[in-house]
């Protein structure tokens, strides 16, 4: 009975698992393929030459490259340390709020339910040179005529001001729902041993919250290190290639280059850094489980 069970659930499950396997593992596959060979264009599509490993060795000796990871890099771990803090004391803030809790959690779905096309082209009107509402306080607090998006710092700056200002309302959703299932008594054991509001935060809340934390954590490392459409609507990649992430050098090599193994290459690569980074985090979020669980 067990074992037809299961065929019955494999059964159901087959077609959704094939759709996965279309999206999903069909493109990685071939993308690895093509990373490995040489790649021409021609009028029927592509073909594949022979073996080669010439690919990955341009990517791994291109300055640009690295230019690209670092900005990737920075950014991912700046915006995501930023919307880690801000969303958790949005969350407490919340979490003390009574009736009004349900409009304020509304207003701050709005950011986040932008789509990010639409989000960075409004951020683009504010930090125009010339009509930009951010310019005009920027050049009244600190003088003259600031080129936001025109120089190298301002403008990855700018990158995290927009990123963190829509994407703080999920992790605070987030912590907010990990703060509602806190059970009450811990605090009421807290309180009778005479711990005041900063130490039952460090010792009770936060130790309650890692497992939270680091799915949040985890969901805004991949979306933010595989960010394209913000950089790409504010500034294309620039000024030069200061705010380029390994998204857009890999949508430039494969379609504006015409490079389909050099392209592959890149999103193999930046595939692997990917996961590896969901398997430290995968790994962390096991251990803060247990912790959890013997709290």
């Amino acid at each position: 009975m067990a074992k037809r069970r299961g065929r019955t659930g494999w059964l159901f499950a087959s077609p959704a698992l094939l759709v996965v396997a279309a999206v999903t593992v069909f493109p990685v596959a071939f993308s690895l393929i093509l990373s490995f060979c040489e790649v021409k264009l021609e009028y029927g599509g592509l073909r594949l030459g022979s073996p080669t490993l010439g690919h990955y060795e341009a990517l791994l000796t291109s300055p640009e490259w690295y230019r690209a990871l670092a900005f990737t890099l920075g950014f991912t771990i700046v915006s995501v340390a930023l919307e880690l803090v801000l969303g958790t004391v949005v969350a407490l803030v919340l979490e003390r709020l009574g009736a009004a809790r349900g409009w304020i959690l509304a207003l701050l779905l709005l950011p986040w339910a932008l789509i990010n096309v639409v989000a960075a082209q409004l951020w683009s009107y504010l930090f125009n040179g010339t009509y930009g509402a951010v310019t005009w306080l920027c050049a009244q607090l600190f003088g003259g005529q600031p080129d936001i998006l025109g120089e190298p710092a301002p403008a990855m700056a700018a990158m995290v001001v927009v990123d963190v200002w829509k994407t703080t309302p999920f992790v605070a959703i987030v912590v907010l729902a990990g703060l509602m299932l806190i059970p009450g008594d811990v605090y009421e054991a807290a309180e009778i041993d005479g711990a005041n509001a900063w130490t039952t935060f460090w010792k009770v809340t936060l130790p309650q919250l890692r497992p939270i934390v680091a799915i949040a954590v985890l969901f805004r490392i991949l979306q933010a290190f595989g960010i394209f459409d913000l950089p790409f609507v504010l500034t294309q990649g620039g000024p030069g290639t200061a705010t380029q992430s390994v998204a857009i050098l890999g949508y430039r090599i494969l379609f504006q280059n015409l490079d389909f193994g050099g392209g592959a290459a890149v999103a193999v690569t930046t595939a692997a850094i990917v996961m590896g980074c969901c398997l430290l985090f995968l790994r962390v979020f096991r251990t803060q489980v247990d912790e959890g669980g013997q709290a």
